[in-house]
């Protein structure tokens, strides 16, 4: 689907910058629904959705559902049942998560989803998603730069339900296909997992030990393969990620990852919430339902300046 609005991160700052509005009711309750928070990307959204929404008067309901479509329904209907004023929601797949969204909707009660939209439209108030394709064409970029533009490499790429991993997929394909001696000699979906990613770098780097680079469609999994490829003494390999946590920062400092892509989780999940806020007290929708946020280039030269999903000044 075409997203109609970018939101950059200037953007971001100023609205998060905006006075507050009078505080709710201390009943009101707005639930916040993500995958597990085991993933650092996940817990700050969960995290950022919280500290807003309690700045806002709202008490809060925090539930995972863990990627599964199943155990997501069961949560929109416990904030059904709790009388939530509207939900927060990094869902579990584009289009398994459109039926549970609807019957919030059908319910009254507003979704506002974060991180990843579903492949509809009118059923969520708002879809605040980052710009995937945008931050995949920087990540791939540094890629073939740091690659020297030539060299086997491998992808290491998302949960194939979620959109998110084929557009980020998409978006390095676009830049680095236009580079005949980069050769692709696996792409493996790991499922945004580290574990699962270490173990399919063991048996990639197996198959291929003359790889040159790994490029990841998330910062987990870009762990996971630096994790085996340290282990099997390859620290030449290039590995490349997609988020901006502080794992990766941190392995960025001491020079092991090369560079993430940053997608500010936090500041996405507050926004999410103000106008969740807005929409509770004035029945005020967004202009647009789908907004992009723009993402941005982490590498040697700015990662010091990186904490939580955000940028420092």
């Amino acid at each position: 689907m075409k997203l109609t609005r970018r939101l950059t991160l200037a953007a971001f700052a100023g609205a998060l910058a905006l006075g507050t509005a009078m505080p709710a009711f201390a009943a009101d309750l707005i639930a916040i629904i993500t995958p597990a928070h085991d993933n650092p990307f996940f817990k700050a959204e969960a995290v950022g959705a919280e500290a807003k929404a309690k700045e806002l008067g709202y008490e809060t309901l925090l539930m995972t559902h863990d990627d599964d479509a199943n155990k997501q329904s069961e949560m929109i209907d416990t904030a059904i049942g709790r009388g939530a004023k509207a939900i927060i929601l990094d869902n579990a797949g584009a289009d398994a998560s459109v039926a549970a969204v609807k019957k919030a909707k059908d319910a009254g009660i507003p979704s506002f989803l974060i991180d990843r939209e579903i492949n509809a439209t009118g059923v969520a108030v708002a879809q605040i998603v980052s710009n995937n394709y945008q931050g995949a064409q920087l990540g791939a970029q540094e890629f073939v730069k740091l690659m020297g533009e030539k060299g086997n490499y491998v992808e290491l790429v998302g949960k194939e339900s979620d959109t998110n991993a084929g557009i980020r997929s998409q978006g390095y394909h676009d830049v680095i296909d236009d580079y005949p001696d980069l050769k692709s000699v696996a792409k493996q979906s790991a499922n945004w997992s580290q574990t699962e990613a270490y173990s399919k770098m063991e048996t990639i780097l197996q198959a291929n030990p003359d790889i040159k680079g790994v490029i990841s469609g998330n910062d987990t999994m870009a762990m996971g393969a630096i994790a085996a490829l340290q282990a099997a003494g390859r620290k030449d390999v290039i590995v490349v990620g997609f988020d901006g946590s502080n794992d990766v920062r941190d392995s960025i400092k001491s020079g092991g990852i090369k560079a993430t892509v940053l997608q500010p989780a936090y500041a996405q999940a507050q926004l999410a919430v103000e106008q969740a806020d807005a929409y509770i007290k004035t029945k005020t929708a967004p202009k647009e339902e789908k907004q992009l946020m723009d993402c941005v280039l982490i590498n040697a030269d700015n990662s010091g300046k990186l904490e939580t999903f955000a940028l420092t000044n």
